[in-house]
């Protein structure tokens, strides 16, 4: 078909696309994210979500003309709590539990699909949507919500996954070939750690590792959130590897939220002075050992500084008030240090001009989030693609500082933490200036006229392409 032809069809025929995303507020989020700007173009989404999830994302759905909601029930499997949906209900050791829930929806989604007859859907975790939708006539389309040099890294190819194991040793190093093999490396404690999730059950009787391969090989094109100045280099080798197509959506910044910064958290920031705050927040899955959550907040508190922290109770702790350290609410009181457990508006709390600094746990929607906004950035991966995309962050783009670990342990101090905050927080310092240079020249770059458009423009017409040439 040639251009004339695709253009035409482009303004004849809008498309219509199913999301299927992992049962996790980031993935539900970030498929939400695309699905506003593929819908602000017409075209129509059928957006799969848990029943009672649905309230959590109706203020980001932008278009509810054009972004149907379509509830899908996750059934009770053993062990699992019961009404459990998503993530957000469960803790990290009971995911698997909730994979193979998420699995069980097959029938549902085969019913509805069969009916609703998209041309294509977007999904990740449930490997066998490629299989299942094939018959249908439809495109599976594999959207990563992790960055293409993290599956470069660790899921290509040459590593035979499907033939041998992952060690330890494997890991630590970059294959030959690989680009930036001086920037991405894994430590240890991370190599160790990372190879326990990669070869563990995820959903019943299939290794997170193995899911992830069948997702990647059997899709018909491989999406990544992202743009080819940031992170072509990595998107390439993916497509070299894969030997697929590979789309680069962009950077798909959220739209900012309509709502306002309210209650007790809008109070404690406007007391204080343009820039001054840390704010920390890990994300709706992370859950510290309780010595790790008092040594960051420790660390918090060693700064001098304001601060505000977001975290989920650590292990074994009810709430976060009954795991703060000895004194701890004593010395600092609720005039310099609020620690909460519950849900907050991120992205307000990172426009808020008091905040200066965000200690992050390097989530892809966090770090993007943050990205365009001044505040400046502390890193302190946990598991995974996070830790990939901290040392992009801190290696490739120099946009922050990470806090130092035990190499063996993966233990980190209130130094540490005081540390870093204070390397990107004093404007003085050489490496804070570099920081901050970095950090400008990106935000103006996430957010520049045009951006957004093109390559958007350009992720619709590859998903013409697809169907064209089928």
């Amino acid at each position: 078909m040639d251009t004339q032809e695709q253009t035409k069809m482009t303004e004849e025929k809008k498309l219509h696309i199913a999301m299927h995303p992992w049962l996790a507020m980031g993935h539900l989020t970030s498929f939400l994210h695309i699905s506003n700007k593929l819908a602000e173009r017409g075209h129509r989404i059928s957006f799969y979500i848990p029943i009672k999830t649905q309230s959590k994302l109706l203020s980001f759905n932008l278009h509810p003309h054009l972004i149907s909601f379509v509830p899908i029930h996750v059934p009770h499997v053993e062990g699992l709590p019961p009404g459990a949906e998503t993530t957000a209900d469960v803790p990290f050791h009971l995911l698997s539990f909730l994979m193979t829930a998420m699995d069980l929806t097959r029938p549902q989604l085969e019913a509805s699909l069969q009916e609703l007859k998209p041309h294509f859907i977007f999904f990740d975790f449930t490997h066998w949507v490629p299989e299942a939708v094939r018959r249908f006539g439809i495109k599976s389309v594999y959207y990563c919500t992790v960055s293409p040099a993290t599956f470069g890294f660790m899921m290509s190819p040459d590593r035979e996954l499907n033939r041998v194991s992952l060690t330890e040793a494997d890991l630590v190093r970059p294959l030959p070939g690989f680009p930036s093999s001086a920037s991405i490396r894994f430590r240890s404690h991370e190599a160790r750690d990372l190879v326990k999730i990669m070869e563990q059950e995820f959903g019943s009787g299939v290794s997170f590792n193995k899911r992830q391969r069948a997702s990647l090989d059997d899709s018909d094109a491989i999406a990544f959130k992202t743009s080819r100045e940031m992170e072509g280099v990595y998107s390439d080798y993916v497509a070299e590897k894969w030997r697929k197509t590979v789309i680069l959506a962009g950077p798909v910044v959220p739209e900012p939220p309509k709502s306002v910064l309210e209650g007790e958290t809008a109070s404690f920031l406007s007391r204080f002075e343009k820039g001054s705050v840390v704010y920390c927040a890990f994300g709706s899955e992370c859950v510290l050992g309780k010595e790790q959550f008092q040594q960051l907040v420790l660390g918090l508190e060693l700064t001098g500084r304001p601060f505000l922290v977001a975290l989920k109770p650590p292990v074994g702790s009810e709430t976060v008030e009954s795991a703060l350290p000895d004194g701890f609410e004593k010395r600092v009181g609720s005039s310099r240090g609020m620690v909460q457990g519950g849900w907050v508006q991120q992205q307000l709390i990172l426009s808020h001009g008091s905040v200066g600094c965000f200690v992050t746990h390097c989530g892809s929607g966090s770090l993007l989030e943050a990205m365009v906004n001044e505040c400046q950035l502390v890193l302190l991966p946990n598991v995974g693609d996070q830790i990939i995309n901290a040392r992009i962050m801190s290696k490739d783009l120099k946009v922050g500082v990470e806090v130092e670990k035990d190499d063996e342990d993966g233990l980190f101090t209130k130094e540490g933490v005081c540390k870093a905050v204070e390397t990107v927080m004093v404007e003085e310092s050489h490496v804070g200036m570099e920081v901050r240079a970095n950090h400008k020249k990106w935000r103006e770059y996430l957010l520049s006229e045009g951006l957004e458009d093109s390559y958007i423009d350009g992720f619709i017409k590859t998903l013409y392409g697809l169907i064209t040439t089928s």
